[in-house]
């Protein structure tokens, strides 16, 4: 059985649809306030905010990757 990794609640994990979704012993899905903290706090990066070379760098190191 799964353990949730923010609350260390056993969870199951069901396919609905395309989608895999968290179902906790008694049924219902899993939804716990550390999670929902830990998304809320997560930042976003746009690309503007990024160093230029770093950036590019990336970029290089993505299309080699490809490549092989």
């Amino acid at each position: 059985m799964a353990v949730c990794k923010y609350c260390v609640k056993s969870v199951t994990w069901l396919k609905e649809g395309r989608k895999n979704v968290p179902v906790e012993d008694d049924g219902g899905i899993h939804e716990c306030e550390q999670y929902k903290n830990v998304r809320r706090s997560a930042r976003k990066l746009t690309p503007n905010e990024i160093d230029p070379e770093i950036l590019k760098q990336y970029q290089e190191n993505m299309k080699n990757k490809l490549k092989k």
